[in-house]
């Protein structure tokens, strides 16, 4: 089975002197047509909430927020306003969106006194379609996700990502501190406290996995490429549960995010073949920054192989 984030018990980041925490503020638009049928049928959890941050190109892009739990901030003896954590940002890979993290993670790093932000990248959940074949670039997506650092956060956050979101806060961290004058507007990516990249795709894109399982497992290359290429995890409820979820899950959940994601992916996250033109990814620069580095064992698609280079492509080890 593939590794999904839905499975994995949230770790807690330690706790660093040198991470400062203000007031988080969202500067944010309500989207003009949300009062439309929602897409994703998606209901958000106590002490969770919807807004929409307006990106310079005037698209909306979804944001759920889930603040730090007032009594477990009490409990550590600080405040909102005095607290050393920092705040947590998390993006979402392929067929996805900002839902899978207020499944678990934003509930349990709430409780542990974060303040959690999960986007949906444009063309995903209830984000704005772009008027295009796909929802963006590597540099785009990049792009949005530094908008709303500099635009809707007071400090430096925690930036979280998984699969393809982990691809894309490795193009962030290659520019993070500088002006991006590549394309058109030009971007500045701020500060961050710290990263995370779980199970993530590895800087030089997704094309060496496809080859593994051609040359390795010709089976699972048919039924990857079948589930997620032909996106027949849509229509199959086993294929779905194969590529993404573990064996013991039941059916009846199994069904529940197979609608989810459905519902997640108006468009297609990346032109592939445009992607992996465009990589690798610029090496990371040697920096002070802190970068957590996750796979999982039973994850056959993002094997250890791929976890150990990224590691030591982003200078982490």
């Amino acid at each position: 089975m593939a590794f999904s984030l839905l499975l994995l018990q949230p770790l807690s980041l330690p706790n660093s002197t040198n991470y400062s925490c203000g007031t988080v503020t969202i500067r944010c638009v309500l989207s003009d047509n949300y009062s439309r049928s929602s897409r994703v049928p998606y209901e958000l959890k106590y002490g969770q909430s919807r807004v929409f941050h307006e990106l310079p190109s005037g698209l909306k892009m979804e944001v759920l927020l889930q603040k730090a739990n007032p009594q477990r901030m009490v409990e550590r003896g600080s405040s909102s306003s005095n607290s050393d954590l920092p705040p947590l940002l998390f993006v979402h890979g392929s067929y996805h969106a900002a839902w899978c993290w207020a499944e678990h993670w934003m509930p349990y790093f709430s409780r542990n006194g974060f303040d959690c932000y999960a986007v949906s990248l444009l063309g995903q959940g209830e984000s704005d379609v772009p008027v295009d074949s796909v929802a963006g670039t590597l540099q785009t997506h990049a792009s949005d996700v530094a908008n709303f650092i500099q635009k809707g956060l007071r400090s430096p956050p925690v930036l979280l990502g998984h699969s393809f979101g982990g691809l894309i806060l490795q193009y962030y961290i290659a520019y993070m501190g500088k002006q991006d004058s590549s394309g058109l507007p030009s971007t500045y990516y701020p500060d961050l406290a710290g990263a995370a990249l779980m199970c993530s795709v590895p800087p030089s894109g997704n094309s060496g996995i496809v080859w593994r399982y051609i040359f390795t497992k010709p089976v699972a290359a048919f039924k990857v490429t079948r589930s997620l290429a032909a996106k027949g995890f849509q229509t199959s409820l086993s294929l779905c549960k194969e590529t993404f979820f573990s064996s013991e899950m039941e059916d009846d959940l199994v069904k529940r995010y197979q609608e989810l994601m459905k519902a997640s992916s108006a468009m297609p996250l990346f032109d592939l073949r445009k992607l992996n033109a465009s990589l690798p990814v610029p090496s990371c620069a040697k920096s002070s920054l802190e970068i957590l580095i996750l796979g999982a064992s039973d994850d056959f698609i993002v094997v250890k192989l791929l976890v150990d280079f990224t590691l030591f492509i982003c200078n982490a080890i």
